[in-house]
This record gives C-alpha cells, sequence and structure tokens, in this order.
C-alpha cells in the first residue's frame, strides 16, 4: 500500500492493518519454515515493508497530536 492511501485511514483501521499483517507475515514465515511451498517469497518482504509505513505513520499521528 502506498503512503498517500494509508494517511486517508483512520487509526482504528491502521491497527487492525497492522495486526493482521504481522498475522499473515508471521504465518507465511512458518509455511516457509516448515518447508511448505510458499508462492511469493518477495511477499513477505513487501508485507515488511507495508508494517514499517504504517508504523511511522502511527508516529506521525502520535507526534502531531501530542504538539
Amino acid at each position: 500500500m502506498k503512503a498517500k492511501e494509508l494517511r486517508e485511514i483512520g487509526a482504528d483501521e491502521m491497527a487492525q492493518k497492522i495486526r493482521d499483517t504481522k498475522k499473515e507475515m508471521s504465518m507465511m514465515r512458518m509455511r516457509r519454515a516448515s518447508g511448505v511451498s510458499v508462492d511469493n517469497y518477495g511477499k513477505i518482504r513487501g508485507m515488511r515493508r507495508d508494517v514499517a509505513r504504517m508504523l511511522t505513520i502511527q508516529t506521525e499521528r502520535a507526534k502531531k497530536e501530542g504538539k
């Protein structure tokens, strides 16, 4: 997801997306570690970057509210 799209969603939805993405990423890692074929290994990298993007936006919002 693009940062511009993420900035448009609310804080509650953002938190839910972070939890869902982390859970899905964890499941993919477990499947990969257990030897089950994963369709797209690059997707894990993209998901990790999406989570980082979402956390960055959350931090920006928290700093903005604190000022």
